[in-house]
């Protein structure tokens, strides 16, 4: 018998699968990807959130196990994955200067944001108020670590390529099987797929559609992580990723022409350079309303878990939370009240009542 079934190999499975590897456990992963917003993602972390110039829920807890469980699989997988840039705020007033100063005396964001201008000239980028600099960024290759991540389970025999059919679940009190395969616990880590599964559908799963591009600027020439109305993240070998939009209407996958003139229109607004836009992507983030993760064992069933609603900052998010479900599961240790599902009192009202 396995110790777990992990649904879902974007972030949040992969953390839980990690951390669950680490403790010696026994795991089989299922690709269950209808919506996969890690394949997509800008992947970038910061711990300030720009526009609202407020510290990012948990930020150095979060950066503090971020940087040690990305450095663990860049070993384990022999892969590089942490770039660490720093992340520059173009001002386009005084007024915007100001406000980061401002900001910056705040306790909670004096070690995030730098007093220091950055007055460095990028001849593609007029910038006559300079930048602010924020400390402790950088992003994570998601699409290396997911392929990197799949193949590392398919040669420990843990992978399973296979969209999960929740009517083979079988629940008993000590154990779930599916299929002809039994585990002490499944974990539903599906993204915005969550919606499709039956035993977790009725938590406040939002989902944002994001859309962002990959660029061609030879001469562009930057280093670090511009942020204005967008990013601007460079990949290497004059590569950038430019992104995102919020569609709260749009559930689909699928790039939209809209989103893409916004994007570029906003991109034109930023750089000077000429640039040519070779590809297009489109993906719905896992995102709640009151702004915090979904997590915790389900009210009736007691084998089964959720790790969702990761949102825009699953890079940051996916390796605490992994690590607070599992020792949730394993140790008893309670969770957050703020991640937590029975939060959701709707939620653990109507599974109470149906049984």
């Amino acid at each position: 018998m396995l110790d777990y079934i992990i649904v879902g190999s974007g972030l949040a499975g992969i953390a839980f699968s990690e951390i669950a590897l680490q403790n010696n456990k026994t795991i089989l992963v299922v690709n269950n990807q209808s919506h996969n917003s890690t394949r997509i993602a800008g992947g970038l972390y910061n711990p300030v959130i720009l526009k609202r110039f407020s510290e990012v829920w948990q930020a150095s807890e979060q950066l503090e196990l971020l940087y040690n469980f990305y450095a663990n699989l860049e070993k384990k997988l022999q892969v590089k994955l942490d770039y660490k840039l720093p992340l520059l705020r173009k001002f386009y007033s005084v007024e915007e200067q100001n406000n980061w100063f401002t900001a910056s005396d705040k306790p909670n964001l004096s070690k995030f944001l730098s007093t220091n201008l950055i007055t460095k000239k990028w001849n593609s980028i007029p910038s006559p108020f300079n930048f602010g600099e924020v400390l402790y960024s950088g992003y994570v290759d998601t699409n290396l670590l997911v392929d990197s991540y799949k193949q590392f389970l398919i040669n420990q025999n843990s992978y399973l390529e296979h969209t999960f059919d929740y009517s083979c679940l079988v629940i008993e009190k000590e154990f779930i099987s599916y299929q002809d395969i039994k585990a002490k616990h499944i974990i539903f880590a599906e993204g915005f797929g969550m919606l499709l599964n039956p035993f977790f559908n009725k938590l406040p799963l939002d989902g944002t559609k994001g859309e962002l591009l990959l660029i061609n600027a030879p001469n562009l020439n930057l280093e670090v992580i511009m942020k204005s109305s967008i990013f601007v993240l460079p990949i290497g070998n004059d590569i950038y990723k430019v992104g995102a939009t919020y569609n709260w209407e749009d559930k689909t996958n699928i790039p939209t022409e809209s989103a893409k003139k916004e994007l570029i229109d906003n991109l034109k607004e930023l750089i000077t350079c000429d640039f040519e836009v070779i590809e297009h992507y489109a993906g719905v983030r896992p995102t709640v309303k009151d702004r915090r993760p979904l997590v915790g064992t389900h009210p009736v069933h007691k084998n089964l878990h959720v790790l969702n609603g990761l949102g825009t900052r699953g890079v940051m998010l996916a390796p605490a939370m992994a690590k607070n479900l599992y020792n949730h599961i394993e140790n008893q240790i309670p969770l957050d009240k703020n991640i937590d599902i029975l939060r959701i009192k709707n939620f653990v009202s109507n599974f109470c009542q149906n049984e």
